[in-house]
């Protein structure tokens, strides 16, 4: 009992980091590797996802109330996130994710570097495209990362969070609200698949929900009570040790 007591609250705590600016694999993950350790890989990458998907979408939820959401490109990109994401899941019983392990604390590190040299990253809520491209750039987004979700996973919120600043020209606030809508779909998608194959572990799943539930609610108050600015000082936070994570796992470990 005391190791589900210590998973559930990893789950609260990436709760409040999924809600913000992503990351919350960074908690979740090693909590349920390291508590389980005799259990497959597969089943608790699913637990974690059973918890994920309901945190993101309360996250969602919660943001679309207070943050005026352009649903013209976003539910679009959702549903091309949501296939990708299943492609991407499809893809990793196919192949070996192990190239992306190293690459992926040097994408992480442009990324962190490119939001510290530009200061002003992320603080203005200015979309630079015209309608028909900013769908398309959407949809872009939502293919690529919602694949890379159900392939890998580790940062996707905090690089549909980077594209859609980067890309769409929204802040910070807008960026996060809209990136929860994205991460579910591909969190749903995954979910819905090793479900199929039996990779869930329901009962400790739901109960990391709840908690993640929770996490998310605070997540999303602390975002829309202090704007871009505090979220934009997560982001960098979460990144950085998403950085220093991904590359011990990648080059030393």
């Amino acid at each position: 009992m005391m190791d589900l007591w210590l998973v559930v609250a990893a789950s609260f705590l990436a709760g409040v980091m999924d809600a913000m600016v992503g990351g919350g694999g960074l908690v979740t993950v090693p909590a349920l590797l390291s508590t389980y350790p005799s259990l497959p890989p597969s089943l608790l990458l699913g637990t974690n996802k059973c918890s994920s998907v309901f945190g993101t979408a309360v996250a969602a939820t919660r943001y679309a109330r207070r943050v005026k959401l352009d649903w013209a490109w976003l539910i679009p990109a959702a549903l091309v996130a949501f296939a990708g994401s299943w492609l991407g899941a499809w893809t990793l019983t196919k192949t070996d994710p192990e190239f992306l392990r190293k690459l992926l604390p040097l994408i992480l590190l442009f990324v962190l570097l490119y939001t510290l040299k530009h200061r002003q990253f992320g603080m203005l809520h200015s979309p630079m495209r015209t309608d028909r491209n900013r769908l398309l750039l959407a949809m872009g987004i939502g293919g690529i990362i919602g694949w890379y979700d159900g392939f890998f996973g580790p940062g996707t919120g905090s690089f549909f969070i980077f594209l859609l600043i980067r890309w769409l020209g929204v802040d910070f606030l807008h960026a996060s609200a809209s990136s929860k809508v994205l991460n579910a779909s591909t969190n749903l998608a995954a979910l819905i698949l090793l479900a199929a194959t039996g990779h869930v572990w329901w009962q400790a799943g739901l109960a990391m929900a709840a908690a993640n539930i929770a996490g998310s609610v605070l997540g999303t108050s602390l975002a829309l009570k202090h704007g871009a600015l505090l979220v934009r000082r997560v982001f960098i936070v979460i990144v950085t040790l998403l950085v220093l994570k991904a590359g011990w796992q990648a080059y030393v470990a």
